[in-house]
């Protein structure tokens, strides 16, 4: 018998990939240059030209085995090493190689975090909004994911709320800054009141509460932005980290859990990790892709594009009408919608051939999200296009 759960998850389908192939297609009819594509997260400014060369040497000159062979079931331990040294240099931590475990993107990095300190029944509190794919990443471990609602004046954290969902059932809390829809990145004050809060009820409740920090936007801060490092304020941290937006690589599937070396069996989660891999069949990502990042850890993509494209659209929004808490990094937008129902006004919007996604999924009504990740050129045609639709619609 085929598993029922599974086969109901096909009626909810993402949001986001749904407008992506609604957009694919409209292309095919008008040209993709001409439809305005704000739905998907994907990076649009090239690897770094040292990647690619390191890639191009590997090949050349490496041993094959060393290359396209099973690595170790953690990771390399000495791409590890780099990592937990690169880590230290840029944020004044203690990690060794054993505090690294090496997974196939944040998403890979979550799903081992999240089965490391939770029990089936656990609950794990996010914060509104969030990334829609945290309802799979956690409901399907056995953990119950519990959604804070969001504060919408400047999408930090809703402490209130978040004090009365800080239930003894809680096992973990699960943040992302730069922050996937918002665009806000948490502040320095909001990370210290984060961390003496869980603090003061895990020893309240008796156990630990862990914090499962989500970074893959770590790198895209704007200028000016505050930007704490979650796992220096808070000693229960596990950091998952992914190089698809630094160094543009989404499709390798790449990136890493940090354990705070002041964690709680901080030096057997990472062991542990390998072992929750025996059950997912996770086994590591490609040897190759390790090897390449370990060598280009300091390197970013030419990141600069977003903050350009932000500042365009938000300007241009803001004097269009929009309310919308101005990013601090990523690349991503969250304006309020001209009308309560977004999925409406998203709706609207496709008559102008602007792909915007509503904010229902993630958490927040009334809203929409714009990921600006796309050529600054076609930013800037497509400013005539939400002109029209205002002026029209609204």
């Amino acid at each position: 018998m085929i598993v029922q759960k599974y086969k109901d998850m096909l009626q909810g389908k993402s949001v986001i990939r749904q407008l992506s192939e609604f957009a694919a297609a409209r292309g095919a009819q008008i040209g993709y240059e001409n439809v305005f594509d704000y739905s998907l997260g994907n990076p649009s400014v090239p690897v770094p030209q040292q990647f690619t060369d390191t890639m191009i040497q590997m090949l050349q000159e490496r041993n094959p085995m060393e290359l396209h062979g099973y690595s170790q079931s953690l990771g390399i331990p000495a791409v590890r090493d780099k990592v937990a040294a690169s880590l230290n240099k840029r944020f004044g931590m203690q990690y060794t190689g054993n505090h690294i475990f090496m997974t196939t993107g944040a998403a890979g990095a979550i799903a081992h975090a999240v089965r490391c300190v939770t029990e089936p029944g656990d609950e794990v509190l996010t914060f509104a909004p969030y990334f829609p794919e945290y309802n799979p990443y956690i409901n399907l471990t056995g953990a119950v994911l519990k959604v804070v609602p969001a504060n919408t004046e400047n999408f930090q954290i809703n402490f209130e709320a978040f004090e009365e969902m800080l239930t003894d059932k809680v096992a973990a809390v699960l943040i992302n800054t730069p922050n996937n829809p918002s665009g806000i990145v948490y502040s320095t004050e909001t990370i210290r009141q984060l961390a003496e809060i869980m603090t003061e009820k895990s020893g309240q409740y008796g156990h630990d509460i862990f914090l499962i920090s989500d970074e893959p936007y770590r790198e895209i801060v704007f200028e000016g932005v505050d930007a704490p490092y979650p796992s220096s304020f808070y000693k229960n941290t596990l950091s998952c980290y992914s190089f698809s937006k630094s160094l543009s690589l989404p499709g390798e599937r790449i990136g890493y859990i940090a354990v705070n070396p002041d964690c709680t069996d901080a030096e057997s989660i990472s062991a542990m990790c390998g072992q929750i891999s025996r059950g997912t069949g996770h086994n590591c990502p490609p040897s190759i892709i390790q090897l390449a990042v370990a060598e280009t850890l300091e390197l970013t993509s030419d990141l600069s594009v977003y903050e350009t494209n932000m500042n365009i659209l938000y300007k241009e929004l803001t004097e269009l009408g929009f309310e919308c808490v101005k990013p601090g990094g990523t690349f991503y937008m969250f304006p309020r919608a001209m009308e309560e129902d977004a999925v409406a006004f998203s709706e609207k919007a496709k008559k102008y051939d602007l792909i915007l996604v509503p904010s229902d999924s993630f958490g927040v009504k009334g809203y929409f999200r714009i990921a600006y990740c796309i050529d600054t050129e076609k930013v800037e045609r497509s400013l005539d296009a939400f002109r029209r639709f205002v002026k029209a619609e609204y």
